[in-house]
């Protein structure tokens, strides 16, 4: 498990573009029978990668969490942007097919990763968390998100959201997760921009041809820097920086909060004129 250090704003100020992609871009999520995990500092927040093409179980560095398991003390939400594939959770067995998501509460103990075909592996993403109450373990087909639709063709910000893990669905103790999509000829997205002092965010960006590509921006309003981020990379939002991104053409994007509450709509708006 690689581990990532938080970084006061003051020293975000003073990165390079390496550095900026060391500290805050997750990349190579996808490496077959590997899995791969990034343990953050921010709000302790796990954010990783399984592409299996044999049975995986999931194994932690005891080291680093100190728990004989990794959800002895955590929750984690699962979303499928691969092949159709099934996730067992002690021994039930939850079938995950394109965009479907799953919920595992606190408590679970054997985690397996399966792909229904080798030759189409499919491709889970998960936020994991640290958890202090157990909610049940509860999967969440892509037809069963409620969509909600925002944005103008007009401000190139068209999008649907889908809500998969939040107070009024499947319920967790802090982990919020959804995923927005941009229709066709829209790039923009968290446009006007916002902060989460009370929490942090993480963006796992997908639906991106090799050929195309979406620049992140961050930073504290004032201080504003960008990623360049590629497809099924992710980044980690602090809770002092800005989270927005444009894109060489429209794209999809999962994003993860948690921190001290649960309410989406508990951000700080950025007005335009403040950005530099």
């Amino acid at each position: 498990m690689e581990v990532r250090h938080a970084i006061h704003p003051e020293h975000a100020r003073s990165l390079d573009s390496a550095a900026m992609r060391d500290h805050f871009l997750v990349t190579s999520l996808f490496t077959v029978d590997s899995p791969k995990l990034v343990y953050s500092y921010y709000d302790r927040l796990i954010v990783g990668g399984i592409c299996p093409r044999q049975p995986c179980d999931l194994m932690v560095d005891e080291k680093i969490i100190a728990a004989p398991y990794l959800l002895e003390r955590r929750e984690m939400g699962v979303m499928n942007v691969g092949g159709p594939g099934s996730i067992s959770v002690d021994g039930e067995l939850y079938d995950m097919d394109f965009r479907d998501g799953l919920y595992i509460g606190k408590g679970a103990q054997k985690l397996v990763f399966e792909s229904r075909s080798p030759d189409q592996p499919a491709r889970f993403y998960l936020n994991c968390a640290p958890a202090h109450q157990s909610f049940p373990t509860t999967k969440v087909s892509f037809k069963e998100a409620e969509p909600i639709h925002l944005g103008e063709v007009e401000n190139s910000n068209k999008r649907t959201i889908r809500k998969y893990i939040h107070p009024d669905g499947v319920k967790s103790c802090q982990l919020v997760m959804g995923m927005t999509t941009l229709e066709t000829g829209c790039i923009w997205n968290t446009m006007p921009v916002h902060t989460h002092p009370r929490r942090m965010e993480a963006y796992f960006y997908f639906e991106l041809t090799e050929e195309n590509l979406v620049f992140h921006f961050m930073g504290e309003p004032a201080e504003t820097r960008h990623l360049v981020v590629r497809n099924e990379e992710a980044v980690l939002s602090p809770s002092w920086s800005i989270h927005s991104g444009a894109g060489t053409r429209n794209y999809t994007f999962i994003w993860g909060m948690l921190g001290e509450n649960q309410a989406f709509t508990d951000m700080d708006g950025v007005p335009m004129s403040e950005l530099k």
